[in-house]
């Protein structure tokens, strides 16, 4: 079996590598040192060294080899013909049988007929040796595998001079995740699966799927964030089962049909484990079950041979997503055949429904209700944000870092103005102002719960306030640059949203005292899916203390560059497409630190809808511009022109301009059901269960049973 690789070279391919060790990352690296980089390696790390790398990499023979002067030759491709995908499909499926895959994107890397890096004494072991093997990498919308192929006299070599090293060392076969962690930084998951003579020699007369010299790997899932799965398919040979030359010497070229065997003797991530995995495991170096002992042919291993494919040549693509950060991660709901609303309705939210679809499930908000169908919150509710933020900047040219750590984020939110106020305590003096420009911060809550026009979405609708974003801003004219990471986790047992924000890089320094004025700006948000991107430019307004009877005022420009990586579903195609580009008004600023509780505030005005110049008709409807008048607990719907209606908010009544709660408990008094307390909230209500009673999975409490321990000896 092989991904043929007449392919031309490519450049600049973009792997959607799902969750996991591996991240969707752009393929900067496709090296002729057997390495797939899944980030700019330094230059220091430009030859094989010390494994793991701080860059993200997949590694089907890492080792020193030579292409010059048509040594070898490397390939590479993006290829979505079904033919290809349907071949992937089935090696990932020998190797996990109980997954249901179908990629929609496959990637094959070949590196053909390299040649080892001998160094400055050639050794004459090794001249004429060639090595040729694949990589490809699928994906799917829910998951992502490694399927590395090691043809029958693939590998003629297993070790090159090392340039770092200046001595024959082994190659490796890894994947790795980089350095992780944007304020400390440190090694993430890595697996090293061969890495000497022995355990080389056995990828090509071993396996882990079924076929010998077929080796796959589940790199992208929640089931490898601890490091990638391996597969583990035994066919259970009898004791005795022998082979011999002539079987595998009747393998064509890149013809892998062979099957062989493996249990890994190591000890490595597992479908469904949640321990955290950060140590390499390592094949085992020993001689592996399918490795040929001398003998006779038997039937038994013509039974499993399978006959040979070829794949027709492709013509290379290179996909392009504008401005994916290197650190977001795009999954969505998993679409294996067990996956339906029978035993994933915990998934969706309470005020939610669920529904099955040929390929899975997909939640959605009740009507009164607004958001992804995992989270769903009253419409034209007011909503709050908790979370923490710490952060390690230098400010000015300051060499020593400004750090500070759980510092509380709060953030109050009133939904049918599309406004949000949000707080930062305990932010020190020395950096207090020099935050000031940084209202986007808290303006990414603003976006969440901007006012929607007719048609668009805000962010809570389609990310259900939970997605990560990383923005990266460049103050001009100032050296250095600020990273903003911010993750946010949906709706938490209080009903409150939950963020945590990371601050990393250098600020201009503000004076003490000065003021900050940021004019109303616009920005455009570019959608593709689990993925939204903008950028933009934009100036503010330093006003510095009066002194000498004048207040000097600069000026100043700052690019904001932004990524959100989010869950969605596609299942549902009837569902409503969103619309590629949206333009998000932000209609007022405010930014201001005060000194002495050493508090930063933002508060922010916003709405969402199509892309437009100026301030059009449509605009000017009471209910985009904030100007309706509605209660704090309802919602504003737009009528022709500028008519609108309010309507309360679940859990209110009221006629719009006034609402009032309900109070569930005193109007329903067996609301909860017995043995059960009820506790109201605005807009809601809440049950507990009264002490010696928990609740059952039907949602009503019932005796908790005790069991009492009697000696053998009283």
């Amino acid at each position: 079996m092989t991904f043929d690789s007449r392919s031309e070279k490519t450049t600049g391919v973009v792997l959607f590598l799902i969750s996991g060790l591996c991240t969707n990352k752009e393929a900067r690296g496709v090296t002729t040192n057997g390495i797939i980089a899944m980030s700019e390696p330094p230059a220091k790390e430009s030859h094989p060294g010390l494994f793991p790398p701080t860059f993200g990499a997949v590694a089907p023979f890492l080792a020193d080899l030579d292409t010059t002067d048509g040594l070898g030759k490397v390939y590479y491709r993006e290829d979505s013909s079904p033919s290809v995908t349907q071949l992937a499909a089935e090696c990932v499926q020998r190797g996990f049988p109980e997954v249901s895959f179908q990629p929609s994107s496959v990637v094959v890397v070949t590196w053909e007929s390299v040649a080892p890096y001998q160094g400055p004494s050639k050794d004459p072991a090794q001249e004429g040796k060639r090595n040729t093997f694949q990589a490809v990498l699928a994906s799917s919308d829910s998951s992502s595998y490694a399927i590395f192929l090691y043809p029958e006299d693939g590998l003629q070599f297993y070790t090159t001079f090392s340039k770092k090293d200046e001595d024959q060392v082994p190659a490796l076969v890894a994947f790795s995740q980089g350095l992780v962690g944007s304020l400390w930084k440190s090694d993430g998951a890595y697996n090293i699966f061969a890495n000497d003579r022995e355990s080389i020699g056995n990828l090509v007369k071993s396996s882990n799927s079924g076929q010998q010299g077929i080796w796959v790997f589940e790199i992208g899932s929640p089931a490898t964030a601890s490091g990638v799965v391996p597969s583990d398919v035994n066919l259970g040979l009898d004791d005795g089962a022998e082979y011999d030359d002539e079987d595998y010497d009747s393998v064509t070229h890149l013809g892998l049909e062979h099957v062989g065997t493996t249990s890994f003797p190591y000890e490595a991530p597992r479908r469904g484990d949640t321990g955290t995995y950060s140590r390499p495991s390592v094949l085992s170096p020993h001689r592996l079950a399918t490795e040929r002992p001398p003998g006779p042919p038997t039937e038994r291993t013509r039974s499993f041979q399978l006959p040979g494919e070829r794949f027709p040549q492709q013509h290379p693509q290179v996909i392009d997503v504008d401005e994916v950060e290197e650190t977001g991660v795009v999954f969505s709901y998993n679409t294996d055949s067990r996956q339906t609303c029978a035993n994933n309705r915990h998934q969706c939210s309470v005020h939610a429904e669920c529904r099955d679809f040929t390929t899975g499930f997909c939640c959605s908000c009740v009507a009164g209700y607004t958001g992804n169908g995992r989270q769903c919150v009253a419409e034209g509710s007011p909503q709050r944000v908790n979370g923490k933020v710490k952060g390690r900047i230098f400010v000015g040219n300051s060499q020593v870092p400004i750090v500070f750590e759980n510092t509380d984020l709060h953030s109050y939110v009133v939904m049918n103005h599309g406004r949000s106020y949000t707080a930062i305590s305990t932010i020190p003096e020395t950096i207090g102002y020099s935050l000031l420009p940084l209202a986007p911060v808290g303006g990414i809550i603003g976006w969440m719960f901007a006012v929607e026009q007719d048609g668009f979405k805000n962010g809570f609708s389609i990310t259900g306030g939970e997605f990560t974003r990383q923005a990266e801003v460049t103050f001009v004219g100032h050296p250095g640059k600020l990273v903003i990471k911010q993750q946010f986790s949906g709706i938490d047992e209080h009903g409150h949203l939950t963020i945590d924000t990371e601050l990393e890089g250098r600020v201009p320094e503000i004076a003490f005292g000065s003021a900050v004025h940021i004019e109303p700006y616009t920005e455009l948000y570019h959608y593709s899916r689990g993925v939204i991107t903008s950028s933009s430019t934009r100036e503010y307004t330093v006003t510095e203390p009066e002194r000498d009877g004048a207040a000097p005022s600069h000026v100043y420009t700052y690019q904001w560059r932004q990524t959100m990586t989010f869950q969605e579903c596609v299942h549902d195609d009837s569902q409503t497409a969103l619309p590629s580009t949206q333009q998000l008004s932000v209609d007022s600023v405010f930014v201001l630190y005060n000194q002495e509780e050493r508090i930063l505030r933002y508060a922010l005005s916003n709405s969402i809808g199509p892309v437009r110049d100026g301030s059009p008709d449509a605009l000017q409807n009471p209910c985009y511009i904030g100007t309706h008048g509605c209660d704090t607990n309802a919602a504003c719907r737009p009528g022709p022109g500028t008519q609108f209606t309010c309507e309360c908010s679940i859990g209110f009544r009221g006629d719009g301009r006034t609402c009032s709660d309900i109070d569930e408990c005193l109007e329903q008094p067996s609301v909860c059901g017995s043995h059960a307390v009820c506790n109201n909230h605005p807009g809601t209500f809440r049950c507990e269960c009264v002490e010696g009673y928990r609740f059952s999975e039907e949602g009503t409490c019932v005796a908790i049973k005790t069991i009492r321990l009697v000696s053998p000896y009283s």
